[in-house]
């Protein structure tokens, strides 16, 4: 009998491709340095260990590096493991990342963008041609310049075990600080506190303005106008 309630389709992988097709094209930087890559990173640090996974005891790694691989970030959230030899973080990460980022050099793509069209398509990593060191899952994502359509200048790759947590996270944190570029970048209005310089003026023409319509707005002189008007 039916009840009523609606159960959501979950998004198709041929969705979740064409999203992170558009996530690429939309995030892109006005520019990119090594102080960007260390202010990235920490904030995808801060976002991780502010997350639910986070405390239920997943660890992460994650690394930012140019596309010729030189690393501008690294680090690990958690430990390999105690006295009881339970970690947060197991001793292949490093390696499920690096070959997340090698995907991302390859193709230019995002690795989630490469499991989730393989996954449209209905093949496999090997009948992709891809094979060894590379590893499809979510979680590595390139740093494109606006300027610079010919390839990715950079890659920002995590990994805690969790594709799709792995890629909105990167993503979110990626949208986040491209914000707060386009804010530091805007130039800001006019303090208050500083009022704009008027020529003084006196007698009738200094109340003149109240009279007249706010559309027509405050007409300031310049100070030749302001002599010829009194020589007259």
């Amino acid at each position: 009998m039916f009840n009523g309630f609606h159960t959501p389709i979950p998004p198709s992988d041929a969705e979740l491709a064409t999203q992170t097709l558009h996530e690429e094209s939309g995030y892109r930087f006005p520019s990119f340095s090594a102080n960007d890559a260390v202010t990235l990173g920490l904030s995808l640090r801060k976002r991780f260990r502010a997350s639910s996974r986070h405390s239920k005891g997943k660890g992460l790694v994650l690394s930012i590096q140019t596309i010729a691989g030189h690393t501008l970030f690294a680090c690990t959230v958690g430990d390999l493991g105690g006295l009881s030899g339970a970690g947060d973080v197991s001793l292949d990460s490093w390696g499920c990342l690096e070959g997340m980022i090698a995907v991302v050099r390859r193709t230019g793509h995002s690795s989630y963008y490469v499991e989730k069209g393989m996954g449209a398509m209905g093949k496999t990593p090997s009948q992709m041609g891809i094979k060894g060191e590379y590893r499809i899952s979510g979680g590595a994502f390139p740093i494109w310049l606006e300027n610079a359509p010919c390839c990715p200048i950079a890659v920002v790759a995590c990994y805690s075990g969790s594709s799709a947590d792995d890629h909105h996270m990167v993503v979110n944190v990626v949208r986040d600080y491209l914000k707060k570029m386009l804010r530091d970048s805007e130039v800001p209005p006019p303090s208050d506190s500083m009022p704009m310089r008027v020529p003084p003026l006196s007698g009738r023409e200094s109340s003149a303005w109240i009279g007249e319509p706010a559309s027509s707005g405050l007409h300031i002189r310049s100070s030749s106008e302001y002599r010829d008007d009194h020589e007259l």
